[in-house]
C-alpha cells in the first residue's frame, strides 16, 4: 500500500508539472529525495500518461495533420514536426550511448531552476519588443529539437519551457503557436522514450511493480489532462513569468535547505 500511495503523489507531480514549464524531472528527483528512487521505466511511463493526455486534447489536431497531409499548410507543418521529433531521436540516442545520464542530486536542479527562469525573464521581454508571429519557421522546428536534448541531459530545465522559448526566441512570438508545437513534438518524442525504457527493462530482466506503474500512469494522465487545459487557457490572457518567479523561489529554497551533494 505504501508503494502505492507513492506512486500516486509522484503520478499527480508528473502529471501536474510536465507542460508547466517548470521541470517534471525536476520536481521528480527531488520528489523521490524523500518518497524513495523509482526505476527509469516508471518515471518515463508517468510522463507516458502526461503525454496521453495532450494526445486526448490534441486530437482534432493531430486527426486534421494525419487526414490532411495533401495539402500543402499541413504536410509542411508535419514535416516541421518530424523534423523536431528526428534531431531530438537522434541526439537524444547519442548522449545516451556517450553516458550522458541525469543527475541524482538536488543541487543541480536547483541551479537549473534559477538559471532556467532568468532565461525565460529575458525571452518574454524580447518577444514583447516584436510583433505577434504563428508562422512555424524550419529555424523554429530546429531549435524546438535541439532544445528537447538539452532539457533531456539537464534536470530542472523542463522540456516544455525549453521548447516553448526556443520557438518563441527563433521566430514563433504568438504563445499559443509556439506551445501547440512544442506540446505537439513532445508526443512522439515521449511515447518514443517510453518505449526505449521499456525494451531497456525487458532486457536488463529488472523486476518492475506494475501495481505501482498503473497508479502512477492513470494519476499522471488524469492530471495533465487538468494541469495542460487550465495552461492553455492561461496563456491566451498571461505571460509565464508568474511560473519563473516560483522557479526562482524553489530553487533558492532547495540551494538554502538541501545539503550539497544530497
Amino acid at each position: 500500500m505504501h508503494d502505492l500511495i507513492n506512486a500516486l503523489i509522484l503520478g499527480i507531480i508528473e502529471g501536474i508539472t510536465e507542460f508547466l514549464p517548470i521541470s517534471s524531472t525536476g520536481h521528480l528527483l527531488i520528489a523521490q529525495h524523500w518518497l524513495g528512487t523509482q526505476s527509469e521505466l516508471f518515471n518515463v511511463g508517468i510522463q507516458a500518461g502526461a503525454i496521453l493526455a495532450v494526445t486526448l486534447i490534441y486530437r482534432k489536431r493531430l486527426w486534421q495533420l494525419l487526414t490532411g497531409f495533401r495539402e500543402p499548410a499541413n504536410r509542411d507543418y508535419g514535416l516541421k514536426l518530424a523534423t523536431a521529433f528526428t534531431i531530438t531521436a537522434v541526439l537524444g540516442l547519442m548522449a545516451s550511448k556517450l553516458g550522458l545520464s541525469l543527475p541524482d542530486s538536488v543541487q543541480p536542479v536547483a541551479w537549473a531552476l534559477v538559471l532556467g527562469a532568468l532565461v525565460m525573464f529575458w525571452a518574454e521581454h524580447k518577444t514583447e519588443l516584436d510583433a505577434p508571429e504563428t508562422a512555424i519557421t524550419w529555424k523554429v522546428a530546429i531549435a524546438v529539437g535541439l532544445a528537447q536534448v538539452v532539457a533531456a541531459v539537464f534536470p530542472g530545465t523542463s522540456r516544455s519551457a525549453a521548447t516553448i522559448f526556443a520557438a518563441m526566441l527563433f521566430g514563433t512570438r504568438n504563445r499559443g503557436a509556439a506551445t501547440e508545437f512544442a506540446f505537439l513534438v513532445g508526443i512522439p518524442t515521449m511515447y518514443a522514450a517510453s518505449a526505449y525504457a521499456f525494451l531497456k527493462q525487458f532486457d536488463s530482466g529488472v523486476q518492475e511493480n506494475w501495481s505501482a506503474f498503473a497508479v502512477g500512469f492513470i494519476a499522471a494522465t488524469v492530471t495533465a489532462f487538468i494541469a495542460v487545459t487550465w495552461l492553455l487557457k492561461y496563456i491566451q490572457t498571461h505571460r509565464f513569468t508568474g511560473f519563473a518567479w516560483y522557479r526562482i523561489a524553489l530553487g533558492i529554497a532547495l540551494l538554502a535547505l538541501v545539503p550539497s551533494g544530497t
